[in-house]
């Protein structure tokens, strides 16, 4: 079975979006409420958003299934990203407005998450670890872009609306200094969105897991607010509103290839 697609690139940069997949299986979606069966939490559209990023000879990793399969941006051991904040968990078993998803006594337990790890975490992690591998062979140093989205406001998760352009370094762990900057000052000179650095969403685990400036990969995540390419209520893809935020991103991949 496979659970992911890997676009293969030539430039140093691969693109992962853990959260892309909306996907749920059968026998797994039969243990769901109803509302919970379309994946509302889904990043949606980013794969369709980044999709110009093939013209930069990025490599693309995209998942089939759902985050509520598992969360392939959260460890595997299941402990806390953002301690003190409130969030979702390695198998996910309540939705962002803080429904639960899976109908009374239909949560999986410890050994049916241990089997969705096996079937669809590890594979991805394995073919994001090869492909930097590939790439940092090829160049000397690569750039793993983390894409995410999100509603833009999600009261369980955080107070308000949140900004339409978040990025995040770990801090500044992981990814040297001067892109850090260099992506940063790229944002303050834009006028249309709203942005934040290293704040909630500084990075989930993916970007502090692989990102090693020092060993020659760099890793940044951009977490989106979804109002500015799409549709919120209708998951509806917007194309103008969606062509402006690719240019920014665009600028963003740019530097990171520079």
């Amino acid at each position: 079975m496979q659970t992911y697609t890997l676009s293969l690139g030539t430039a140093p940069l691969l693109i992962s979006l853990p959260h892309d997949g909306s996907a749920i299986p059968g026998a797994l979606s039969a243990s769901m409420h109803e509302y919970a069966r379309h994946s509302p939490d889904t990043d949606w559209h980013v794969g369709r958003l980044y999709d110009f990023a093939r013209e930069l000879g990025a490599s693309i990793l995209r998942p089939r299934y759902s985050r509520y399969v598992v969360d392939l941006n959260r460890p595997c051991d299941g402990h806390a990203l953002y301690p003190g904040h409130s969030e979702t968990g390695l198998v996910p078993t309540v939705m962002f407005d803080g429904r639960p998803i899976y109908r009374d006594g239909c949560a999986p337990d410890a050994e049916a998450i241990a089997a969705r790890v096996d079937t669809y975490w590890m594979p991805y992690h394995q073919a994001l670890r090869g492909e930097l591998d590939r790439l940092r062979s090829a160049h000397g140093r690569v750039v793993l872009w983390e894409g995410h989205s999100i509603r833009a406001e999600v009261p369980m998760l955080f107070d308000g609306r949140l900004p339409d352009f978040n990025l995040g370094t770990n801090a500044g762990a992981s990814c040297q200094p001067r892109l850090r900057e260099r992506l940063a000052s790229e944002l303050a000179a834009q006028e249309t969105y709203t942005h934040v650095l290293d704040a909630r969403f500084k990075g989930g685990y993916i970007t502090r897991n692989y990102g090693a400036p020092d060993a020659g990969i760099d890793a940044v995540q951009l977490e989106l607010a979804q109002v500015n390419y799409m549709d919120e209520d209708r998951f509806e893809y917007l194309p103008e509103r969606a062509a402006k935020v690719q240019s920014l991103i665009r600028g963003l991949l740019e530097i990171c290839l520079s």
